[in-house]
């Protein structure tokens, strides 16, 4: 049999990710392919940079895109700052603090847990008592804003705890570039990743990392070589450095680089922000919707993260059943519970081009729908005014 080209349907992605496209990146992705070592190409790798700095709202010359998705960038920070032996506190509230301490494990480090609910923000108390029973831990890691939760951890308060027990910090971003307040500089982080398909509103594939000058003095002076060729910072400067002439470390993906570059320009655009008041404000209109039609939050709103919304599923209700209708019959896609909150919740996305008020129009009247179809005990026809209501605010 034949197989003939690969045509996708049109989705509207409002689930943790990947978010909708901007129009603008798929149609910079098409631009034509040049050689990784061009010098028109080295000379777009530092605009890279800069757009990325701008984001990350840091000047920290250590900061670029690993070419691979954000679980490479979060494995990029454990290799280059973890060694064998070192102790490693992990904040875990979700899923993604679980994926930390198995960074930490595979180095060969000692992983310390200090564990939250599900559905809620790291507690910095929790952290500092861990720091004072384990006065030789190394490194503080924990998750900004976890995806599996919508939970959104104070990130300047945990990291000024961990400096003053003279600790490193690993900071993931996967969720919260773009979408919420992250100031890089300002919060002193020592190392943070991100992903390039939530609130940039790219492609899948790439992560945005940044190294505080602290942590790159760590890297150099390692006592181990990094566990990986490939994501050895070592290596891949002579590649991103701001030298003119750039050492061959991996044939960068050139076209998905093409459409970050347009993500951030579009981001440089808005204004940070604005595009944080963005993603705040449409949330609230979500917000309005959902609970007048008595749906319910898993999240305390003080520490809720705007763009990924934790919404507990009604009694009685098939949670997966909602979601398959809601692709067929609205080509919208809502994400399911991870992990300890499997079958328990929907995740609705409002990242990037995805957060408008047109999408939290759709969403709201799609749910009231599929909902009273399958005699959900909500309120009817209430969530599309409520959410108008507030937007007119």
């Amino acid at each position: 049999m034949a197989i003939t080209p690969f045509h996708p349907p049109q989705r509207v992605l409002m689930g943790p990710g990947p978010s909708d496209v901007s129009p603008r990146v798929l149609e910079a992705l098409s631009r034509p392919t040049i050689g990784h070592l061009d010098p028109v190409f080295v000379s777009f790798m530092d605009e890279m940079k800069v757009l990325l700095k701008f984001a990350f709202q840091t000047d920290n010359e250590l900061t670029m895109p690993v070419s691979a998705p954000g679980s490479a960038g979060m494995e990029t920070c454990f290799v280059n700052l973890v060694e064998p032996g070192d102790k490693v506190i992990v904040c875990q509230n979700g899923v993604f603090g679980g994926r930390m301490k198995e960074n930490v494990e595979r180095i060969g480090g000692i992983a310390v847990m200090v564990q939250d609910d599900w559905g809620r923000a790291v507690d910095p108390q929790k952290l500092e008592d861990a720091l004072k029973a384990n006065p030789d831990t190394k490194v503080v890691a924990f998750v900004h804003a976890e995806t599996s939760t919508g939970a959104q951890s104070d990130a300047k308060t945990l990291v000024e705890i961990a400096h003053k027990y003279h600790c490193l910090t690993i900071v993931d971003a996967v969720t919260s570039l773009g979408g919420t307040p992250l100031k890089v500089d300002e919060w002193n982080i020592d190392a943070i990743y991100s992903g390039t398909q939530k609130c940039l509103s790219c492609t899948p594939g790439l992560s945005p990392v940044s190294f505080s000058p602290n942590a790159q003095e760590k890297i150099k002076n390692r006592k181990t070589r990094v566990q990986s060729w490939f994501m050895d910072l070592n290596l891949v400067m002579g590649y991103w450095g701001g030298a003119t002439k750039r050492a061959y470390h991996h044939t960068a993906p050139i076209n998905a680089l093409y459409g970050l570059h347009e993500a951030l320009v579009m981001l440089q655009e808005e204004g940070l922000h604005n595009a944080w008041a963005r993603h705040h404000n449409n949330h609230l209109a979500l917000r309005a919707g959902l609970e007048a039609m008595g749906l319910n939050f898993v999240v305390p709103e003080a520490e809720r993260l705007p763009q990924l919304n934790a919404i507990s599923v009604p009694d009685g209700v098939d949670e997966a059943a909602v979601r398959s209708i809601l692709l067929s019959d609205y080509h919208l896609e809502i994400g399911a519970g991870l992990g300890a909150m499997a079958g328990k919740v929907w995740r609705i996305g409002l990242m990037g081009h995805a957060s408008n008020p047109r999408n939290v129009r759709l969403c709201l009247n799609a749910l009231d729908d599929v909902l009273v179809r399958l005699k959900a005990p909500i309120k009817h026809g209430v969530a599309v005014d409520a959410a108008n209501r507030k937007l007119a605010d």
